[in-house]
């Protein structure tokens, strides 16, 4: 394959042109690198090397201007509005910003395009003022300012460029018209040939200097166009050069260099149709080590990213086999792990509070590049603060009460966590003194810490250029304003890959492919909105008007799209495209236009192919732990502590779960209680009505000694709150809603027992949160077997004894009730409280033989109106009759039941095997 620019420069040689003496105007500077070993190739002997720079470094020259960041033209600009803007009027920087970035664009539009600024302004104020009320004599003042901002935007611009030149630097456009306007200086002091190659979509600016330096005979100029294109008149990759050719009038007397007829050679196009942009990232390093066989250098391949987010997932798919790479584009700075952490920081300081929220607190602390700092004796106590905060329901700190937490005395707190302020020069320095501090600790070993030192290096150079720009001019006077300045620095600064730029394989954006060519070339994303990139109006000039003046809409842009994509396939032999078959609103539609032209031109055969991820057939197995040496061990020890009937229902409900909590001791990841939790507000209520109802054990109630209880709630409430819910916040929020249904509960079970008093009946309170512990002696089992537990309460109801188990959640009637006893450890959430209540029964019995018949049940307080909840055995033999009361029989039956759950428990030949979620 030869390359356009080996084909330029073997013309020029044919020609006799003399190189040294030749300047070469490329569309990119990357393209220079490879007009310089092409040239190489062509020249034998030693000479000069030819000037060889981008047309923007071209222009620039022209117009004695030197380029300004972006984020420095919206300072400049600022000072032109504050300038011209009544004090009264003014917005702050940050408001300012944000409708200053699209007017900027359309300065740049205008002048790039030669646009006459006086005409253009003065219609866009007239289109606005005749959209807007112009017949109403009576304006209010919102239609005023609104038609004033159109009137001024011709003041903005005089006074803006003005500054600009007198400074001698400019923005893109702006520097292109100062060039047109030098031209003639220029070329009358200039006798240097310039070399025109590779371009397609001119502005009006640039078309204007080529053809001045053409009609001058003191360029070349050399189009990159297939014949398929160019005679094609609805193809919209000729568009451009088919309008150059017609309308440049150098062209009616002179040769128009070059129309090619490469696009009709013989290609292997392949389309893959993948499912979203991982999948694409998989399918290109599958491609790759497919092309590794045949082409191991890789020469001549490049990797088109169609979406530059690609490129990290890209990067970590190509295959280990590829040893020579070069990266065209910038690693983001944004996506450094880094940034995250000025992220946070900003995030926390923007609302200029004295408290921080815990996540965010615990955010910090945790990252990967402060958690380090806090590293002393082999103790980490950010981790140690951390679990404080958890533990004790913290949910906003100070940095007073951090500190208080806190067993450090690390400044890197005081640091991270001082109040800002709203101070954006505080908020530097303190930045500033992170970075230090983070470097200071790399530096410990610095060997291993080389690439996140370069990291800091780069933040710290970023946060240079901030206090640069706030030292300069003095707009940055808050941490948001701050923030976003910080954010358009941090999404155009990126850490430049080192590699090879003429060896292996080539990944690179669509743009930077321009003027080069490849033989074997994969491009991804190809679909609607990313190739091309469709319509966008970021602008405040109508459509209308773009068109009435000549400026470039998205009909023209994706024409430009058009060429670079159809110019990567002129002189390529394999092509492979991807497109991603998920549509996304966000990363990309359906698939691209330009595939479906492929297919519908027919000059080439297009094989499609959809691929779908290998999904692996998981058989969906039940776990299973064998019962090993240990493992037995262990039970042993658990029998001989106790069984709680909890336990043993969580071994009925899942045999895992009593493994992993049980024996292994894994709990539930602790985490802050934002909100207070079920088991925390249950534990809450049991120890309120305990410290209400304890004056009272052994006595018969009256009605009385309730109301008595009646104005302990609210105190003995916030007690049990406190001492449960640690230093949680009960004042507020859902926290106070909690808190509120707490005491009703008890107030409601207060009126249930005063209704009951009412009726005549009489209660005995016997027992409060009664501990219970008694052995088993399970014959079949050769060690201790215990069970023990806690009764909330105990009490004979109109003689009869009664065990009750509170339950804040909700109960009904038919969980408390059995027909076979073998249901009982079969299925949890029917009959685990039916299991637990028997189980305290049995256990109080054993204790202290109970007066039978007894009562055993549950108080649910979510249904109150349903009173005690009895124990229910039916008997289906006789129609499914009930027996509330439990006798020595029915305890011996239950006994027996749970006995085979124990023996189950413990035996070694029968496994912990995980049950089926239904």
């Amino acid at each position: 394959m030869k390359s356009f620019i080996l084909e330029v420069l073997e013309n020029l040689k044919d020609k006799g042109e003399d190189f040294s003496s030749l300047c070469f105007i490329l569309p990119s500077k990357r393209a220079g690198v490879f007009l310089r070993q092409e040239l190489s190739a062509v020249v034998k002997k030693t000479i000069f090397s030819p000037t060889i720079i981008s047309i923007e470094e071209f222009v620039e020259e022209l117009a004695q201007l030197k380029p300004i960041s972006n984020t420095e033209l919206l300072f400049e600009f600022y000072n032109t509005y504050l300038e011209l803007t009544p004090k009264k009027e003014q917005e702050p920087f940050e408001t300012f910003s944000k409708w200053a970035q699209i007017l900027l664009q359309d300065f740049n539009e205008i002048d790039r395009y030669l646009i006459d600024q006086e005409n253009i302004f003065d219609y866009l104020s007239a289109i606005k003022t005749l959209d807007h009320w112009s017949l109403e004599d009576n304006k209010t003042s919102v239609v005023k300012n609104y038609l004033k901002f159109w009137e001024k935007l011709k003041l903005y611009y005089h006074h803006f460029s003005t500054t600009l030149i007198e400074k001698k630097t400019g923005y893109q456009g702006l520097i292109y018209r100062e060039a047109v306007e030098n031209i003639q200086n220029y070329c009358a002091t200039n006798t240097q040939k310039h070399i025109f190659l590779g371009f397609n979509a001119l502005n009006s600016a640039e078309e204007t200097i080529i053809q001045e330096f053409l009609n001058n005979d003191y360029a070349e100029v050399f189009w990159d166009i297939d014949e398929v294109f160019i005679e094609n008149s609805i193809h919209d990759a000729g568009l451009f050069t088919r309008q150059h050719k017609v309308n440049w009038k150098y062209f009616n007397t002179n040769p128009f260099n070059w129309i090619t007829n490469n696009y009709t050679k013989d290609k292997n196009i392949e389309v893959f149709g993948v499912p979203k942009n991982i999948g694409q990232a998989k399918t290109i390093g599958s491609l790759l080590k497919e092309i590794a066989k045949e082409k191991p250098d890789f020469k001549s391949t490049a990797v088109v990213l169609g979406d530059e987010n690609l490129l990290i997932p890209v990067l970590n798919s190509i295959p280990s086999e590829i040893n020579m790479l070069n990266i065209t584009m910038g690693f983001p700075l944004s996506s450094i792990t880094l940034a995250s952490l000025f992220e946070q920081l900003f995030a926390i300081h923007k609302k200029s509070a004295d408290t921080y929220y815990y996540k965010d607190i615990i955010g910090l602390l945790s990252h990967q590049y402060i958690r380090p700092l806090f590293n002393v004796d082999n103790i980490n106590y950010a981790t140690e603060l951390i679990d404080t905060i958890k533990k004790n329901n913290l949910v906003y700190l100070s940095l007073t009460d951090l500190k208080t937490y806190s067993k450090s005395t690390n400044p890197i707190l005081e640091l991270v966590f001082s109040n800002w302020q709203n101070n954006a020069m505080f908020a530097l320095e303190t930045c500033f003194k992170i970075i230090d501090s983070i470097k200071d600790f790399l530096s410990l070993n610095k060997k291993e810490n080389m690439l996140s030192l370069e990291y800091l290096f780069r933040f710290n150079k970023l946060f240079n250029e901030l206090l640069r720009l706030n030292d300069d001019y003095s707009h940055i006077n808050d941490i948001s304003a701050l923030f976003s300045i910080y954010k358009e620095l941090l999404t155009s600064e990126t850490l430049d890959f080192q590699g090879e730029p003429l060896q292996g394989l080539q990944v690179m954006g669509m743009l930077e492919s321009r003027v080069l060519d490849f033989e074997t070339v994969i491009i991804s994303s190809v679909n609607e909105g990313v190739l091309p990139s469709g319509k966008s109006n970021n602008s405040f000039i109508p459509f209308d008007v773009k068109i009435e003046n000549n400026l470039p809409t998205y009909k023209e842009k994706d024409a430009v799209y058009t060429y670079h994509f159809y110019r990567l396939l002129q002189r390529a032999k394999n092509i492979y495209i991807l497109y991603n078959t998920e549509a996304d609103v966000l990363t990309g539609g359906e698939k691209s236009r330009f595939i479906n032209q492929l297919e519908l031109e027919k000059i080439h055969t297009i094989k499609h192919t959809i691929i779908t991820p290998i999904v692996p057939n998981f058989e969906t197995s039940l776990k299973e732990i064998t019962k090993t040496e240990p493992v037995i061990k262990q039970l042993k020890e658990l029998a001989k502590k106790g069984f709680s009937p909890s336990s043993l229902t969580s071994y009925v409900r899942n045999p895992l779960d009593f493994y992993y909590q049980k024996l292994l001791g894994i709990k539930d990841l602790e985490d802050v209680e934002e909100t207070v939790a079920a088991n925390t507000m249950g534990t809450v209520v049991h120890d309120t009505l305990e410290a209400l109802y304890l004056p009272y054990i052994g006595k018969v109630l009256k009605i009385g000694d309730i109301d008595k209880m009646k104005p302990l709630i609210d105190s003995k409430t916030s007690q049990f709150f406190l001492k449960a819910y640690a230093d949680g916040d009960m004042t507020k929020g859902k926290n106070l809603i909690i808190y509120e249904i707490a005491k009703r509960y008890v107030e409601n079970f207060l009126k249930l027992e005063i209704q009951d008093l009412k009726q005549g009946n009489t209660i005995k309170i016997l027992a409060l949160e009664q501990k219970a512990e008694i052995p088993l002696n399970i014959s079949e089992l050769d060690f201790e077997v215990n069970l023990k537990g806690t009764v909330d309460r105990v009490d004979e109801y109109n003689g009869i004894t009664r065990i009750i188990d509170y339950k804040t959640g909700k109960v009904l009637d038919n969980e408390v009730s059995i027909i076979d006893w073998e249901d009982l450890t079969s299925d949890y959430k029917k009959y685990s409280k039916s299991f637990q209540i028997l189980a305290y029964a049995y256990m109080m019995n054993k204790e202290k033989p109970l007066n039978f018949p007894i009562e055993a049940g549950i108080i649910s307080f979510k249904n109150l109106q349903s009173g005690f909840l009895k124990f229910t055995k039916r008997d289906q033999v006789r129609g499914g009759s009930k027996d509330n009361l439990i006798t020595t029989e029915t305890l011996d039956d239950y006994y027996q039941e749970l006995k085979k759950l124990i023996i189950e428990i413990c035996n070694p030949k029968i496994n912990f095997i995980e049950k089926e979620i239904k």
